[in-house]
């Protein structure tokens, strides 16, 4: 299966980072080239676990819902999400948020499975593998940009 490791480091503390990745609006506003918008569950703020959001998006020439659930969260450490509904047959993003002197390391590591076998494996690693990940250095940049600078307080109360 593939996996994406990305590895950032931020200038803010690990709270603010936690907070504003699993922010739905800082999700809507990375991807808005996507149309994308939340249609189900929790549409806005801070996504906790147990809850589950469906997006919609516009992606590879079409349409698309993807139905995802927090399963595992320890604040501020870690989170994950998996697709329990989407084109996907497997979906897992794991986030880790880990403190250091100067401010914090944010790690992705996503974990996917694309359909339709051998073909599928090629779209994979011809296309697929570069699109996902230039689609997480969105957030994340954006992430970095609200953490580093005040633009988180407008959207977190402390």
């Amino acid at each position: 299966m593939p996996t994406i490791h990305l590895t950032t480091f931020i200038a803010a503390p690990a709270n603010i980072v936690f907070d504003l990745s699993r922010h739905v609006s800082v999700h809507k506003e990375a991807h808005v080239g996507y149309k994308i918008e939340a249609v189900a569950g929790t549409r806005f703020g801070l996504l906790e676990k147990g809850e589950t959001i469906t997006w919609k998006s516009y992606h590879l020439f079409k349409e698309r819902l993807q139905r995802i659930k927090i399963v595992e969260m320890i604040k501020p450490e870690m989170y994950v999400e998996v697709q329990l509904q989407g084109d996907l047959t497997m979906f897992r993003h794991e986030h880790h948020f880990k403190p250091i002197d100067n401010g914090m390391l944010m790690i992705d590591l996503l974990t996917y499975e694309f359909p339709y076998g051998q073909l599928g494996r090629l779209f994979n690693a011809v296309y697929f593998n570069q699109y996902m990940e230039k689609y997480l250095q969105q957030k994340i940049s954006l992430i970095k940009n609200y953490a580093e600078t005040d633009r988180w307080k407008k959207l977190l109360v402390r």
